[in-house]
């Protein structure tokens, strides 16, 4: 993921937390605000609690990976923060991957649901 596509300063992180709103599930906080831009901007959390310095930069790399391959369906003019919570630390990639898509389809980042998608296609074989 490039860096055009990261929220680095503290500025831009604090506007998504005080003035977006959020959503979650058991492994991922997911703050988001509207914002017009020509693509979405990612902020990555994982704190201490996840791990050490390993095990949090595995998590990060993992989260920049799944969003990646997700990049197509989600919205251009949003800027969001996710922030890993304790139980990533124990997951594999597409277990990562799955939970991002559930995070992100409680919120209206994505343009269609992937999952959704992806069972349309396999019905049409």
């Amino acid at each position: 993921m490039r860096k055009s596509y990261r929220v680095k300063t503290e500025k831009d992180f604090s506007r998504v937390f005080h003035q977006g709103q959020s959503k979650a599930n058991r492994q991922f906080v997911l703050y988001f605000i509207e914002k017009e831009q020509p693509h979405f901007r990612v902020g990555l959390s994982v704190g201490k609690k996840v791990g050490n310095a390993v095990t949090r930069n595995r998590v990060k790399r993992m989260i920049r990976q799944a969003l990646t391959e997700l990049k197509d369906q989600i919205q251009a003019e949003y800027d969001f923060i996710l922030i890993a919570r304790k139980p990533t630390a124990e997951m594999n990639q597409s277990e990562i991957k799955k939970s991002l898509i559930h995070v992100i389809n409680l919120s209206p980042l994505f343009t269609r649901d992937p999952l959704k998608q992806k069972k349309g296609q396999n019905s049409e074989k």
